[in-house]
């Protein structure tokens, strides 16, 4: 494997442009963040039940994840600056309501249209990138520093949480607003216009849209609310989300201008990033959450204590746009994940036998070395995930990521509470921790689950054949084979 050219230099107008989209993902990751953070405050003040805050929780993934294909798919169809801008604007005024909220429905209307605008928003940036920047080099450099403000900003948001609920909760949702409005008037000044997309011949899949937006907020929420329903409302939400995703794909095949177009999931490559992306959200959220139930719950560590402990995994803000391009030229995509991905089941493995007394010392070495493996996969498994694919589908190939992304965090969010609710006996200190050390196999098991895929990706290959664009006929276009 040719180690690939440097990257040219960007110009000052590329940098311009990477700066607002980088800004958009930091406001993503810091809203989600901050809000973990506050949800405490908010439930004293509002006087929310356990059952009413998992809704405010569960409405913005809702959004998020059921949104994110029709969002990439809009991007593709009606301009992704167009749609970028629009849905920036909606979300700065959901978020300035969310804090205006003084009832539990306002709260989680807000937060639920909060998620939609997210799940438009963020795969129109990452398409305003993949066809802004050539395949290549320059592609990859500028995806790398992109998701390592996407990283940025969920670590520091833990930080600014703690410190804005400090102050009043409400501060947590008009933060956001203020940094929405600097960047939409930055996006307005230099993000450039494009002619309005050629929509000839492509018709609007409302159909599809219908059938895979229900289908993905049903999957999404049955999983979500596994662990605070009964099963058989768990087993007929999911059996409905199914039920539409088979509809799906039949309308699917049979339409003249799909949603998603199937053949693109020929490509091995995009497969594999699809499903490792799903597998490393799973078990890298998963993590998060069981150490900080653990820090909280039985260290008694403050909030800002915890946020300030988990910080460190925020090295990836760093690393990944100053040693992953590195890594990258030397060995390539592929090479890069499947190394990432053995240091995120090296740092879970590192927190099996956590004790009630460790020091942060002893846990310095598994937080440090999962902030690297995040450096490593994350922006290698985005370029992946877009690498090849036409200009015409480039919000979609983002969709599918994002959606994979934001199913993993779902199910690995769900299944460690699940796990660690069935291997807790009481709320003794003893049985707390038997219930923190059984759920920290899950994101163990997701790691080297996802590890197995991507060592499929190490074998180099010629290049590999992906139907082109558009239409119900699958055109053959030549696409490399993933680096």
């Amino acid at each position: 494997m040719s180690p690939q050219k440097p990257a040219a230099a960007l110009s000052a107008r590329e940098r311009g442009v990477l700066l607002v989209l980088c800004g958009a993902i930091f406001l993503e990751g810091i809203d989600v963040a901050m809000l973990n953070v506050a949800l405490p405050s908010i439930r004293a003040d509002l006087g929310l039940s356990t059952g009413s805050l998992q809704w405010v929780m569960s409405a913005y993934v809702l959004g998020y994840g059921g949104f994110m294909l029709v969002g990439g798919r809009a991007a593709d169809l009606f301009g992704r600056r167009r749609m970028f801008v629009l849905w920036l604007s909606v979300f700065l005024l959901f978020s300035g309501l969310g804090g205006l909220a003084t009832e539990e429905w306002m709260l989680i209307v807000a937060r639920f249209v909060t998620g939609v605008a997210a799940a438009f928003m963020t795969p129109a940036g990452l398409s305003i990138i993949t066809t802004g920047f050539e395949e290549g080099p320059r592609r990859d450099k500028a995806l790398l520093f992109y998701s390592g403000t996407a990283a940025g900003g969920f670590s520091i948001g833990l930080v600014a949480g703690g410190l804005l609920t400090s102050v009043g909760w409400r501060w947590v949702f008009f933060a956001p607003v203020v940094l929405s409005a600097l960047i939409l008037c930055a996006a307005l000044a230099l993000v450039p216009r494009h002619a309005r997309p050629d929509r000839a011949g492509r018709s609007i899949d409302l159909v599809g849209g219908v059938t895979v937006t229900a289908a993905v907020v049903l999957l999404v929420l049955g999983v979500e609310r596994a662990t605070h329903t009964s099963h058989a409302w768990t087993a007929g939400t999911l059996g409905a989300g199914l039920a539409f995703l088979a509809a799906f794909v039949v309308t699917e095949r049979r339409a003249a201008s799909p949603l998603v177009r199937l053949g693109v999931f020929r490509s091995g490559a995009l497969v594999r990033a699809n499903l490792v992306g799903l597998l490393f959200a799973a078990g890298f959220f998963g993590f998060q959450f069981v150490v900080v139930l653990y820090l909280q719950e039985l260290r008694g560590w403050s909030t800002l204590q915890t946020s300030f402990a988990m910080i460190v995994i925020g090295v990836d803000a760093v690393l990944s746009p100053v040693l992953t391009p590195r890594l990258v030229n030397r060995f390539g995509n592929a090479r890069v994940i499947f190394g990432g991905l053995l240091l995120a089941s090296l740092s879970y493995a590192l927190f099996l036998p956590v004790g009630a007394d460790w020091t942060y010392s002893a846990m310095f070495p598994g937080l440090i070395l999962l902030g690297l493996a995040f450096s490593l996969a994350y922006g290698p498994l985005t370029i992946v995930a877009t690498e090849g694919v036409r200009e015409e589908e480039q919000g979609l190939a983002g969709g599918l990521l994002y959606t994979s992304f934001q199913f993993g965090a779902a199910i690995g969010l769900s299944t460690v509470t699940a796990v660690n609710v069935a291997a807790t006996a009481s709320t003794a200190p003893g049985a707390l921790l038997d219930g923190y050390r059984a759920a920290l196999w899950v994101p163990l098991t997701a790691a080297l689950l996802a590890t197995l895929i991507s060592a499929f990706g190490l074998r180099t290959r010629p290049a590999v054949t992906v139907p082109a664009v558009a239409g119900p006929a699958d055109r053959p276009a030549e696409v490399p084979a993933s680096r």
